[in-house]
Parts: C-alpha cells; sequence; structure tokens
C-alpha cells in the first residue's frame, strides 16, 4: 500500500478527447486518401488472380537481383522454403493477352535462360478472380468472427461496458493499420491479414492487462472516484505495457532491417500495429470504458432524482414508493457516512507513517 501512495499517478483520462480527435482525424484521411484519391488498396498476387511459378535457380541469387530482371512483369518474389536457389515468382494476371498462363511462363522461363545456365520450372499454378475474391471474402469473415469471440469473451470475463470498450480499440487499431496500409500503397496481401490478426491479439492482450487492474482496483478502492481509479490503474500497468511493447518492436524492428519482400512489409505492419495497439490501450479503451461509466451514472441519477419527485407527490405515489424512496436516502446517507468514516482512517494511517 505504501508503494502506491508513493507511485506518481498520471491523469490520462484528461486527454481523452485530445486522443479521440487525433485518432479519428489520421483515420478519416488515411482512408479518404485510400479510396478517393489513389483508387483502394494495393492488392497482393494472392488476394487477386495471377500466376505462381516456381523455379530453380543458381545458388547465391537473391530475390531484389531476380526482381531486376524480371522488371517487365512486375513480379512479387520470395524463397521457398529453406533450398538455395529456389523461389517462387508470383505474377498478376493480364486480361489482355489469350493463354495468359502458357505465355507468361515461356516468357518467364526464357529470360531467365538467357541470364543463367541452370534454370528450372519446378510447378506453375495459376489462381483465378473467383479463389482470389472468396479468400478475400474469407478474411472479412475471419476478422468480423475474431471481433465477434473478443467481445463474447471480455463480456463474460468483465462486463459488457468492458467488452464494447476492448472492441472499439481493436476496431481503431484495424482502421488505423489498414488505413495507413492503403495510404501508402504498401502490398495488401496474406501477410497483411496475418499482421493484422496478430495486432488484434497484441492490443486485446494489454488493453486486459489494464482492465483487469481496473476490476481490481475499483473493488479495493471505495473512497475513489472512477476516473481516479482508471488513472490509477492504468499508472500502475504503465511500466509493464511500454517495456513489453518496447522489446517486441525490437525483435520486429530487426525483422524489418534485415527481411526483404513479403516478410519486410509483414514487419513493418507489425511495426505499426505495436505502437497503435499500446497507444489505443491507454487512451481509446479506458477512456471510452469512463464514458460509458458517466453516461450510465447520469442516467442512474436522473431516474432516482424522478422517483424522489414522483415519491415527493402524494397525488402520484403510493405509501409503498414512499416507504421505498426513504429507505433509498437512509441507504445513501449510511453508505456517504461509511465513505467519510474510511477517508478519514485513511489520512490517520497516513499522518502515522509520516
Amino acid at each position: 500500500m505504501g508503494n502506491q501512495d508513493k507511485m506518481k499517478v498520471y491523469n490520462v483520462t484528461r486527454y481523452r478527447v485530445p486522443a479521440f480527435i487525433v485518432s479519428g482525424f489520421f483515420i478519416l484521411v488515411f482512408w479518404t486518401y485510400t479510396v478517393f484519391i489513389i483508387g483502394g488498396f494495393n492488392f497482393g498476387i494472392d488476394l487477386k488472380a495471377g500466376l505462381n511459378i516456381v523455379v530453380d535457380m543458381p545458388t547465391g541469387l537473391n530475390e531484389q537481383e531476380l526482381r531486376e530482371i524480371l522488371v517487365d512483369f512486375n513480379p512479387q518474389i520470395q524463397k521457398a522454403g529453406d533450398e538455395d536457389g529456389r523461389f517462387i515468382i508470383r505474377i498478376a494476371d493480364n486480361s489482355g493477352i489469350e493463354d495468359f498462363q502458357r505465355i507468361t511462363t515461356q516468357s518467364v522461363f526464357g529470360i531467365l535462360s538467357t541470364e543463367f545456365e541452370s534454370v528450372e520450372i519446378v510447378s506453375e499454378e495459376y489462381i483465378g478472380t473467383s479463389f482470389a475474391a472468396s479468400l478475400a471474402t474469407q478474411t472479412i469473415w475471419l476478422t468480423l468472427i475474431a471481433l465477434g469471440l473478443i467481445l463474447l469473451y471480455v463480456w463474460i470475463r468483465f462486463k459488457l461496458n468492458y467488452a464494447v470498450s476492448a472492441v472499439a480499440a481493436v476496431l481503431h487499431d484495424v482502421l488505423f493499420l489498414l488505413g495507413l496500409i492503403g495510404a501508402l500503397q504498401f502490398e495488401f496481401s496474406t501477410a497483411t491479414i496475418a499482421a493484422v490478426l496478430t495486432i488484434i491479439g497484441y492490443s486485446l492482450n494489454d488493453t486486459i492487462v489494464i482492465f483487469d487492474r481496473i476490476r481490481e482496483n475499483a473493488r479495493i478502492t471505495k473512497d475513489m472516484s472512477f476516473k481516479e481509479v482508471i488513472n490509477q490503474s492504468i499508472s500502475q500497468s504503465l511500466s509493464r505495457t511500454l517495456i513489453t511493447s518496447f522489446t517486441t518492436l525490437l525483435a520486429v524492428i530487426a525483422i524489418l532491417i534485415f527481411a526483404t519482400g513479403t516478410i519486410q512489409t509483414f514487419a513493418l505492419s507489425l511495426a505499426v500495429g505495436i505502437v497503435v495497439g499500446t497507444y489505443s490501450s491507454i487512451f481509446v479503451a479506458s477512456p471510452i470504458l469512463l464514458i460509458w461509466h458517466d453516461r450510465r451514472l447520469r442516467k442512474t441519477r436522473r431516474d432516482i432524482a424522478a422517483t424522489l419527485r414522483e415519491a415527493d407527490s402524494p397525488s402520484r405515489s403510493t405509501p409503498s414508493d414512499r416507504t421505498r424512496v426513504l429507505q433509498a436516502r437512509r441507504q445513501s446517507a449510511e453508505e456517504i457516512a461509511a465513505a467519510t468514516l474510511r477517508r478519514a482512517k485513511l489520512r490517520a494511517k497516513k499522518k502515522k507513517k509520516k
């Protein structure tokens, strides 16, 4: 208890309105720019029709060198497993070319054969438009199901107001990350989907840690307002949240620096998501919980006031109504007296410690 008294409590909730404005501004700008100015996301080949070619090349070749050789096809290239010299080449479908699969495969093989002596096409696979569309639809449904399960989990573990606040924070992270990816025209691929789902789990974990502390403090500190409980809980969890995010971010930055291609884009999405997820767990989830609590508290006070007015009016109240209101008044007076006594004891303990 003594350590908590000495701990500095940050008034985080006072910044809730500026935080909402900043988040809303960036999300609106990113999505407006993506949808109305540049015409949408830069979908990868695995989310649209295209051709996958697996080739065996001379050892020592990397993705960037192969990409420069096949620059006319604007390919997506990555290494296939641990085998040195084996690559997967993805080329988007071109509806203007008849027999696209055969002609493109022959062209790729011809270009590579002129550059290298030993080139072998291991396999080729054409992904049709219907398959790519179904994959995109499944992705949307998976994300919605994940959000629904999160809502149910937090509702069961805490309460509905906690669940809605957690989902709102996760939705904030998803909208921000996808908006940034679209605005910067990063490739939107299955790796992006994996990054988004990973960030959903990461952000939720941070939020649950803070919510658990809020629930615990609200139970043991009856002499504090809910706003003070939230600020104290965030302050107690702040070092843990920041240290965890920082150490995770170091590992992701290392991947971002040394990786290439799809893995690098995945790492960049993770890095942005970690920062935004940490921000939302502090400045979005908890303030939304406070707003919900304050609105419910004001509604309860209005209902009590209306009940008191009806009870004070002899023409509109029954004896049972007046008895119930008198009991509520006595109960409120007893609760106020008990709270006053607890504050006096707390001040006495602090004076003795000093």
